[in-house]
């Protein structure tokens, strides 16, 4: 359980509180300014594969940093961190299924274990609370909703599957501001892959997500809008089964010193 404690500001003070136990929750609004990450880990021998598929497909897996296997440090975007200690929550795949769900990756870590930081769609959050656009969940304990689609991501070697994109309601009047916004951040997913009919892009229910929780649409000129999401690499594993693969629990990233600002293009 998490400890009520004030929203951290920098990365480095998100991760001290996660490894001392006292930061389990999601972490969209904490550090703002600073890019998060997304965190998917696998045997070298598959590295270059998976490595391959996020240039493949940049959208849903942007490369920020790539951790030699066995080390632990992102010393590019993070110096001093530890990838088996400082991401609040884990997830464990093994040939396709979830085994277990853990706060740190101490019985699990190998020295061929080499690690990807991808880029987070929570990093320019920010930037559309600062265009007006509300985000209820924004700072607190609860979600953002994501949703296996039906577009297929590009294969490389084992790794194939559906993207998995997340969803906010965005107000009509703006829906320019919001794609403005968040094209300034290619590395962080972006300008949304959707806008509108969700059933267009395989999505049956809006009130169902695969991931996160459900928010409720709270005005009639709401759209719903859907970016690439870096939860893809956990519907790779599911689908494409590797023999271990460990990933950040949904919503719960990895919080780097890089400000958003470094990343932005525009």
């Amino acid at each position: 359980m998490s400890t009520d404690i004030s929203i951290p500001q920098t990365g480095r003070e998100v991760r001290r509180l996660i490894r001392a136990g006292l930061f389990r929750q999601p972490t969209s609004g904490v550090a703002p300014h600073h890019v998060q990450a997304n965190v998917a880990i696998l045997p070298k021998e598959m590295a270059f594969e998976f490595l391959l598929f996020c240039q493949r497909n940049p959208k849903p897996c942007p490369v920020i940093e790539v951790i030699e296997s066995g080390e632990v440090e992102a010393s590019l975007t993070a110096t001093g961190s530890d990838i088996t200690k400082d991401v609040p929550l884990y997830r464990v795949y093994k040939h396709g299924k979830m085994v277990d769900e853990p706060e740190t990756l101490e019985s699990y870590w190998r020295d061929d274990l080499v690690t990807f930081l991808l880029g987070c769609s929570f990093s320019f959050e920010h930037a559309l609370m600062a265009n007006g656009i509300d985000l209820p969940y924004y700072g607190t304990k609860r979600n953002v909703p994501m949703f296996i689609t039906n577009i297929e991501t590009e294969k490389s070697g084992p790794f194939a599957g559906p993207m998995v994109v997340s969803h906010r309601w965005i107000p009509q009047n703006k829906l320019v501001r919001a794609v403005q916004a968040t094209s300034r951040f290619p590395e962080t997913h972006g300008a949304p892959v959707h806008i509108g009919d969700p059933e267009k892009i395989g999505i049956s229910d809006i009130r169902q997500p695969d991931f996160g929780e459900v928010w409720e649409r709270k005005a009639d000129d709401e759209v719903p809008v859907f970016w690439a999401c870096g939860v893809t690499p956990q519907s790779i594993a599911m689908a494409s089964k590797p023999e271990l693969m460990i990933t950040h629990s949904p919503g719960h990233m990895f919080v780097t010193d890089l400000k958003d600002e470094d990343l932005a293009v525009i």
